[in-house]
């Protein structure tokens, strides 16, 4: 027997699903090479328990609303594993493996996501077991190092923009307006916060203030006074990763030992009220920006099914150790190449936005739009039924 097992990591995305549909379409095409294809329930914790379901039990209308469902379809974890790869924990993943006669493991995830892969495909090689393991990128804070873009950033950024562009327009309606403080998603990284900048000038944030710069808490209070003096009110975009000194103590971590970020806008808006005594209204996106298949694109959509696609075939011709990566080769026509990229690369790394991406606080550099543009482009048919969009729903039956 030989058997695929697929793993969703981290937090999901608006295409996440997508990945595994991709994947699992192109696995089925080959019955003689795949068996079973299977699915880790939560994560790497499906491995760990021995929690696996049975995806050919699986209705073919059900995996086709997989393009248009959000969050992860098997459920997903933040567990980190030990960095002794010969800890307890993974002799139970290994157990799984063997007891299901799997030869093909995916791992669907961000950077924390792809330290476990890397550890799990080192385990294998060096247990001589004729495993390949494939990491498929999915991160929408977009900090996945050696690959041009990760899958889920393109369809969150159209959130964000077009988000940022509808309230703009609300923002600019009162005679006294608010400053209001828009907290997107980004620990290190603000890709998503900076693609607000390709907005149009009348919607477009007035301050946009990523955590790859130092963050000060006076000149922000001063540049958000001018902006509030010159046009009666104040759009603010900022990463959910800024740092300024404000009570943290209670702060939660997540599996991996990340502060839960969240409640920066708000905090900043306190600051606002008491320093400046003007009106505020703080926003924050938080999952809305990772689970909307409104503003899926069609870019994100069509090279999340191609990487599921890819890892298969990389897989079935006996790699492991990878993950699938994009390198551009065309802006105008935007083109990609997939390609692979070793995880002892990728595992732990981290991009953020180049200097030469960013002009200041106001404004991106046109470096920075040519590369975002052709990312946010196409919107994919959304099935609705009564006005709602369905989402898909699993059996999932346990595999025994």
């Amino acid at each position: 027997m030989k058997n695929m097992v697929y793993i969703q990591s981290g937090g999901p995305t608006s295409v996440i699903n997508t990945s595994f549909y991709g994947a699992v379409m192109e696995a089925k095409k080959h019955p003689d090479l795949i068996d079973n294809i299977y699915g880790s329930l939560n994560g790497i914790e499906g491995m760990i328990d021995d929690k696996l379901i049975d995806i050919n039990q699986e209705d073919n209308e059900q995996l086709e609303l997989l393009l248009q469902t959000p969050g992860s379809i098997l459920g997903t974890t933040r567990r980190k594993l030990p960095k002794d790869i010969h800890d307890p924990v993974y002799m139970s993943i290994i157990n799984t493996i063997k007891k299901h006669e799997i030869k093909y493991v995916f791992v669907n995830g961000g950077n924390d996501s792809m330290d476990t892969c890397f550890k799990l495909s080192l385990l294998c090689k060096e247990l001589n077991l004729d495993v390949q393991v494939i990491g498929v990128p999915k991160t929408i804070d977009n900090d996945l190092a050696c690959t041009d873009h990760s899958l889920g950033f393109p369809s969150a950024a159209k959130f964000v923009v077009n988000t940022i562009n509808a309230l703009s327009m609300d923002a600019k309606c009162f005679k006294v307006g608010k400053v209001h403080i828009v907290e997107i998603m980004g620990r290190n990284a603000g890709w998503l916060t900076a693609a607000a900048d390709v907005l149009p000038e009348e919607t477009r944030p007035h301050l946009i203030y990523l955590p790859e710069n130092k963050f000060d808490l006076e000149e922000f209070l001063k540049e958000v006074q001018v902006v509030y003096e010159a046009k009666g009110y104040a759009m603010v975009a900022i990463s959910e990763g800024l740092s300024f000194e404000r009570p943290n103590k209670n702060a939660r971590v997540d599996g991996f030992g990340h502060a839960q970020l969240g409640g920066t806008a708000a905090a900043l808006c306190e600051v606002v009220e008491e320093r400046l005594d003007l009106p505020t209204r703080p926003v924050e996106f938080s999952l809305t920006q990772r689970a909307c298949p409104l503003c899926i694109s069609k870019v994100d959509q069509d090279e999340a099914l191609q990487t599921g696609k890819i890892a298969v075939e990389s897989a079935l011709k006996g790699v492991t150790g990878k993950m699938v990566i994009f390198k551009r080769i065309s802006q105008k026509p935007y083109q990609i190449d997939y390609q692979l990229a070793d995880l002892s690369l990728v595992a732990n790394a981290e991009s953020v936005v180049k200097p030469s991406m960013m002009i200041d606080h106001t404004k991106m550099s046109q470096e920075f739009k040519d590369y975002i543009m052709p990312l946010l482009e196409g919107e994919p048919k959304i099935k609705f039924v009564n006005g709602v969009a369905p989402m898909a729903k699993f059996k999932k039956v346990l595999v025994k």
